[in-house]
């Protein structure tokens, strides 16, 4: 099972509202939000469903994967996909876990795990 990936009894617009909510609760701000439905819009004139990636950081995990090595800013921020599926929603983060496997640096793996943590709980919560 997925811990990071979740399918949601609510909307789109919903979990829109309530995801953000949940990253906070977990240490987590939102950075960036990019509209993917808008953007293919514009840039291509094609339709899309609704699918947003909001991309989370929490400020002093960062600083600390920062410190151990600069590498890890490609790995910034946490990207949290927000998707239209049916009527409701799909919610699913990256998995840090996984990330940091193409990192040499071993002193990532317990940042990591404590992220995947955190973000699980996220998903969990919703």
């Amino acid at each position: 099972m997925n811990d990071l990936k979740k399918t949601l009894a609510m909307s789109y617009d919903q979990a829109m509202a309530r995801v953000p909510e949940a990253l906070k609760a977990e240490g987590f701000g939102v950075l960036t939000t990019i509209d993917i439905k808008d953007t293919l819009k514009k840039k291509l004139d094609v339709d899309f469903r609704r699918y947003t990636i909001l991309g989370a950081c929490n400020p002093p995990l960062a600083h600390e994967a920062l410190t151990t090595s600069l590498e890890v800013g490609t790995l910034l921020p946490c990207n949290v996909i927000v998707y239209e599926e049916g009527s409701g929603a799909v919610v699913q983060a990256v998995d840090p876990l996984l990330s940091v496997g193409g990192l040499a640096d071993p002193r990532f793996k317990p940042v990591a795990q404590h992220v995947h943590d955190k973000l699980a709980r996220v998903i969990a919560s919703l």
